[in-house]
C-alpha cells in the first residue's frame, strides 16, 4: 500500500514539471491584469491546469495496481471528463451554470457504471434503504435503475465536486486536506463495501488519490508555482465524493472530516441568497479569505485546514454516527460565530 502510494507520488510530482512549463507555453495561466477574479488571492503570473498531473498519477497507478472492474473503468472515464471540462475553463473561464450541468451529467455517468448508494447509515442507530424503488431497464443488456438512490448518488458527487473546489483559494489550502480526506476514507473503507469492488482495490485507490494530491502540494504551497485550477479542484471533491461512497457509504465520515469546506460552502450559498447574487458566481468572503482579512499567512491557512482535517480524520475512526452530527453542528457553530465577529470589526473598522 505505501509503495503504490508512493508512486502516485512520485508520478504526480514528475508529471507537474513539465505541466508548469506547458502552461506557460500556451498561455494557460492567471494574470490577474488580464484576467480578473474575485475570489483569487495570489499575485503574478500562475500557471493553471494542475488536473493534468494529477489525473494522469491517478490514471496509470490505478491501470498498474488496480484489478480493473467496471467501477474502476466508469471513475477513470468521468475524471478524465471532469478534468477536461476543467482545462477549458482554465483556459478561458467557462460559464459557471455550463460548469454546474457539467458536473451533472459526469456525475450521472459515473453513476451509469454502477456506483451508488442503496444505503446510508443512520447516525440514531440502523441504516436509512434508499434501494427499495427500482426500475428495470433492457436496453443494451438487462440494468436495473435505482431511482432514488441513484438521484442522491449524482446530488451527492455535484455537491462534493463544487464545495470542496471552493476551497482552493490559498496555496497548498486543496492538496493537503484533499490527501488527508482520502487517506482516512480508505482506512475506514476496511470495515464494509457494498459495491462490485474489492476493500482492497477501495483502499489502495483511496492512497492513490492521496499520494497523486501530495505530489502535486510542493509545487502549490506557498509560494505556488502552479494552481489546481478547476480541474484540479472540481477532481478532488469528485474523488473523495466517490470514496466516500464506496467506502460502505461513509457519507458521515466525509461530512465530518471536510467539515470546514462543506460549513464554508454552506454559508456561501446562504450568503450570496441574501446578498440576491447567483450562487454559481464566485465572489469574495470564502472562510480562507476571513483568515486573510485578519492577518493570517498563506501558510498558516493551509496548515490550519491540513489540521483540521487531521484531527477530525482521527475522530471520525472513533466516533459514532449521532456523535458526528454533534461535532459537526459545533464546528458550524464556532465557524458562525467567528465569521459574524469578523464582519463587525469590519463594519467597525
Amino acid at each position: 500500500m505505501i509503495l503504490i502510494f508512493l508512486f502516485s507520488f512520485a508520478l504526480s510530482f514528475l508529471a507537474t514539471i513539465p505541466t508548469i512549463y506547458l502552461a506557460k507555453k500556451i498561455n494557460l495561466v492567471t494574470d490577474k491584469t488580464k484576467r480578473y477574479h474575485p475570489a483569487h488571492t495570489h499575485k503574478g503570473i500562475i500557471p493553471r491546469g494542475g488536473g493534468i498531473p494529477i489525473y494522469l498519477a491517478i490514471l496509470l497507478t490505478s491501470i498498474l495496481f488496480l484489478p480493473q472492474s467496471k467501477i474502476i473503468i466508469g471513475i477513470l472515464f468521468a475524471s478524465f471528463l471532469l478534468v477536461t471540462l476543467g482545462l477549458f475553463d482554465d483556459h478561458g473561464d467557462i460559464s459557471p451554470y455550463l460548469r454546474f450541468f457539467g458536473n451533472l451529467l459526469i456525475s450521472a455517468i459515473v453513476i451509469g457504471f454502477g456506483l451508488g448508494i442503496p444505503y446510508i447509515s443512520n447516525p440514531f442507530g440502523g441504516i436509512i434503504r434508499l434501494d427499495t424503488w427500482q426500475i428495470p431497464i433492457d436496453f443494451l443488456g438487462h440494468h436495473t435503475l435505482w431511482v432514488l438512490a441513484d438521484f442522491l448518488a449524482i446530488i451527492w458527487l455535484t455537491w462534493t465536486t463544487n464545495m470542496v473546489n471552493w476551497s482552493k483559494g490559498v496555496d497548498g489550502q486543496l492538496p493537503g486536506f484533499v490527501a488527508i480526506t482520502a487517506i482516512f476514507l480508505g482506512l475506514l473503507s476496511q470495515r464494509f463495501t457494498v459495491h462490485d469492488i474489492s476493500i482492497q482495490s477501495v483502499t489502495i485507490f483511496s492512497f492513490i488519490v492521496a499520494g497523486a494530491y501530495l505530489g502535486f502540494l510542493p509545487f502549490n504551497f506557498y509560494p505556488q508555482k502552479i494552481m489546481p485550477g478547476y480541474g484540479g479542484g472540481a477532481l478532488a471533491g469528485f474523488l473523495l465524493g466517490i470514496l466516500s461512497i464506496l467506502s460502505f457509504g461513509k457519507i458521515g465520515t466525509a461530512v465530518l472530516v471536510l467539515s470546514v469546506p462543506m460549513i464554508d460552502a454552506i454559508y456561501t450559498i446562504l450568503r450570496r441568497f441574501k446578498q440576491r447574487k447567483s450562487i454559481f458566481k464566485a465572489d469574495w468572503g470564502h472562510f480562507h479569505h476571513r483568515l486573510l482579512e485578519i492577518g493570517w499567512g498563506k501558510r498558516r491557512i493551509a496548515i490550519f485546514y491540513w489540521l483540521i482535517s487531521l484531527i477530525l480524520g482521527i475522530s471520525s475512526i472513533f466516533l459514532k454516527g449521532i456523535e458526528k452530527l454533534i461535532v459537526f453542528g459545533t464546528i458550524a457553530l464556532v465557524l458562525l460565530i467567528f465569521i459574524v465577529i469578523i464582519n463587525r470589526m469590519k463594519k467597525i473598522a
